[in-house]
């Protein structure tokens, strides 16, 4: 076990983040896809009811404007390494993505061999999702490969870039994945922190970051519950 490069916390060997971080990673990586759908419908200008028309025809007063945030965020371009200084900050979600499974598929080893049979390991050229060079696409490019992207020193700076960029999305949409409670504690560290997130397939602790797939909750829930059932017999 080494140190999180982020809290007190170990990691598991290899890796630089805990399994808090690490798991904080998957949740916004499915997160984000939903967001952006949310995201979207704030591109239609909010009209005002058609009361004042003039001839039967127009509108009484302008439409509300789109937030330009909105428009950066949805829009394309590229990241830049030298900012403007008057900039918010706010930038293209899949600029963002796509630059991070640039920087992943950088590092991730490719091995060829040539005609002589001799082998070759170099960087990987291109990053290419499966799904399409979408967000919901990057977003399973990145949760794919995010086993190789935690055992490289940068793996601090993609958490709090991502950290960054879903605050941003939930400030301007008001939506936030729920915590849902379980009743049996964390057989890792015998906490009452285990919960069941929106948008997140594995029970998870808050505290030790460890997690359960649902089937094994429920078994681990009947198991405590039957302990308790003994003891209080007993």
């Amino acid at each position: 076990m080494t140190a999180c490069t982020i809290c007190p916390r170990t990691s598991p060997d290899g890796q630089h983040l805990c399994l808090v971080h690490s798991g904080e990673l998957r949740g916004w990586l499915t997160e984000l896809p939903a967001q952006a759908r949310l995201l979207e419908q704030f591109l239609v200008p909010s009209v005002q009811p058609s009361q004042g028309r003039i001839g039967g025809t127009g509108r009484a007063h302008s439409p509300i404007p789109v937030d330009i945030r909105v428009l950066v965020l949805l829009g394309p371009g590229r990241l830049d390494d030298t900012p403007d200084p008057d900039d918010d900050g706010t930038a293209p979600i899949l600029a963002i993505l796509d630059a991070w499974a640039g920087h992943i598929t950088y590092h991730h080893p490719s091995a060829t061999r040539d005609r002589q049979g001799v082998a070759y390991v170099r960087p990987c050229e291109q990053a290419r999702p499966r799904h399409g060079a979408t967000i919901t696409g990057w977003c399973h490019w990145l949760t794919a490969y995010l086993p190789f992207a935690l055992t490289l020193p940068l793996a601090a700076d993609l958490h709090r870039e991502l950290g960054d960029l879903v605050r941003r999305l939930r400030n301007l949409t008001h939506s936030t994945p729920s915590h849902h409670p379980r009743a049996a504690p964390c057989p890792a560290c015998d906490l009452c922190t285990l919960v069941k997130t929106d948008g997140r397939w594995h029970i998870h602790c808050l505290d030790c970051g460890h997690q359960m797939t649902p089937d094994d909750y429920d078994q681990h829930a009947a198991r405590y519950l039957a302990q308790g059932q003994a003891a209080t017999a007993a």
